[in-house]
């Protein structure tokens, strides 16, 4: 099952996805710049193959559900997303509410 809904942080628009696949859950908050998600993404590959892009994200492990990826630390970023303040350590929150200034 997918599901994919808009919400709000601090006012702005983002939409989150969450993804059912067999034994886990794909969790993803994005806006039009970037994105944060669960574990599943592969930062290595965004950083190193794809670095022309600049892509912006990050990687929360071991959540379960939108909010906790929202409260989570980032434990991993993109090159790309230290150009918006993001920071290892940060909550996906708060990082995602750096795209907004």
């Amino acid at each position: 099952m997918m599901n994919v809904e808009p919400i709000l942080l601090d006012g702005h628009p983002f939409t989150a996805i969450s993804v059912e696949i067999p034994k886990t859950t794909l969790l993803v908050v994005t806006n039009d710049i970037g994105y944060i998600m669960c574990g599943a993404l592969d930062v290595d590959l965004l950083n190193e193959k794809l670095a022309d892009r600049e892509i912006v994200a990050g990687r929360a492990v071991g959540v379960r559900t939108i909010d906790q990826l929202l409260h989570a630390p980032l434990e991993k970023i993109t090159i790309g997303s230290k150009a918006y303040g993001w920071t290892e350590g940060m909550t996906g929150k708060d990082a995602l509410l750096q795209l907004c200034k």
